[in-house]
């Protein structure tokens, strides 16, 4: 579908030449001399690398449908991951490449919501943060607080973060789907 750069908003598909692509942010500029033009920066879907890009004000670009559904995990089986999709009860095999680091915060029976682009997954929205439980760290002494210290902790999916020394094995924490950070326990 065609599209004009001066109706560019930030989240929408582009399906340009050099891959698939969402607005991240755009910018109408409009100098004293010369054509107005669109600069933009726009993420890759299927790399996730941020570039920029200029286009000419009402230059016509192809716009990429991406379907958003929320879909629950049921079970990984061997590299791929099996999905039911919330609304129409479907099952849905992913494999493991499509959903980047995203299995390292879901557990089995967690909603996280699909970007599909035709049939291919390009894309999965998290939430801000997950609770999970520690399933090995070296135990916590009483007393132990410094401050600011940090040890490694392994999580029920297999995700290694930094956690404060009072954290011990069986706690539930948040962490940050977006840095993969501890934000908490739980």
């Amino acid at each position: 579908m065609a599209f004009s750069t001066n109706d560019l908003k930030n989240g929408i598909g582009l399906n340009l030449s050099d891959g698939l692509f969402t607005v991240v942010e755009f910018q109408h500029v409009k100098p004293g001399k010369g054509g107005a033009f669109v600069r933009t920066k726009l993420r890759n879907l299927r790399t996730k690398a941020v570039i920029e890009k200029t286009f000419r004000a009402g230059e016509s670009v192809e716009q990429a449908i991406i379907d958003k559904r929320e879909m629950q995990y049921l079970y990984k089986d061997n590299d791929d991951y099996v999905f039911m999709d919330n609304v129409s009860y479907d099952q849905v095999s992913i494999p493991s490449k499509s959903l980047g680091d995203a299995p390292m915060y879901l557990k089995e029976g967690d909603s996280a919501v699909m970007q599909q682009y035709g049939d291919e997954i390009v894309d999965v929205d998290l939430p801000a943060s997950v609770e999970l439980t520690i399933s090995e760290t070296e135990p916590g002494l009483q007393g132990d607080r410094v401050s600011g210290a940090r040890k490694p902790a392994t999580l029920e999916t297999g995700l290694v973060v930094q956690v404060p020394l009072f954290v011990n094995p069986g706690d539930k924490i948040k962490v940050d789907t977006r840095s993969g950070e501890y934000l908490t326990r739980a």
